[in-house]
């Protein structure tokens, strides 16, 4: 475990989710699991993850794969995202071959499994984060590399299990306190301000003195806002904003500061 302390403080020193990505998926590739998956989700419902265009995707196996997994809302599909979204703490993926060979699998976690198994995706972990309230979920899924199998990942797992760990829920705990952008469109640095501006209870007359432009450049900005965010009111942009970190960034807190 004590080699894995100076990643440990790389990862929470991070700036950016990209940085702590690379800093943990750096350490998993060393292991024998260049590729991996995380997802995060703010907006879980009884019975989905909620709208994948506002959950968090991260993967090491690039754009083309990522586009595959969401089409069809293949994502979905394999057993390991039933396993992940119902249990909470890490298996390997033994269990789903001898699952399938048992005949317990549904047509469709049997044609996922066999889908990406014709991409070299066979074996691998799951690690499913504890949730910190009802609306959220977040998992990783290490996938080792093609020349190991099952046997190979039940041995790495069992003798790294508390270092993967550990390194899995630093990055997962830091990734989600860290800025994330939406899939639709970033917050202008002018967005972002005129949101804090009115979750400070400012109004538009006040923000639009504040930040040294008109009120009409202010609805302009808080009409950008929603449209970014997919909300259909300023309430809902900054509540949604605030939950994914995009709100009270150190540089907004220096122009509040400066302008106050």
């Amino acid at each position: 475990m004590t080699d894995v302390l100076p990643l440990i403080t790389k990862i929470i020193e991070a700036q950016s989710i990209e940085d702590a990505w690379a800093q943990a998926t750096g350490y998993f590739a060393g292991l024998g699991f260049a590729r991996a998956n995380y997802g995060f989700t703010r907006f879980r419902h009884d019975k989905t993850i909620g709208d994948p265009e506002d959950a968090l995707f991260l993967t090491t196996l690039g754009g083309d794969y990522a586009q595959r997994y969401f089409s069809g809302s293949f994502y979905a599909r394999p057993p390991v995202f039933r396993w992940a979204e119902q249990n909470v703490g890490a298996c390997t993926w033994a269990w789903v071959h001898d699952t399938m060979a048992a005949g317990h699998l549904t047509a469709e976690e049997e044609a996922a499994v066999r889908q990406n198994a014709s991409i070299g995706i066979v074996a691998g972990i799951s690690v499913s984060f504890p949730p910190a309230n009802s609306r959220t979920k977040g998992a990783l899924g290490l996938i080792v590399d093609v020349s190991l199998d099952h046997t190979d990942v039940d041995c790495i797992f069992a003798g790294q299990r508390d270092a993967i760990l550990a390194v899995a829920h630093c990055a997962n705990l830091k990734i989600i306190s860290l800025p994330q952008a939406t899939r639709r469109r970033a917050l202008t640095i002018r967005q972002r301000e005129a949101l804090v501006w009115v979750a400070d209870g400012k109004t538009m007359q006040d923000v639009a003195l504040l930040m040294g432009v008109t009120p009409a450049m202010v609805e302009k900005h808080l009409r950008l806002a929603r449209t970014a965010l997919d909300v259909e009111t300023t309430a809902l942009a900054v509540a949604k904003g605030a939950m994914l970190n995009m709100l009270f960034l150190p540089a907004l807190a220096q122009i509040s500061q400066e302008t106050a």
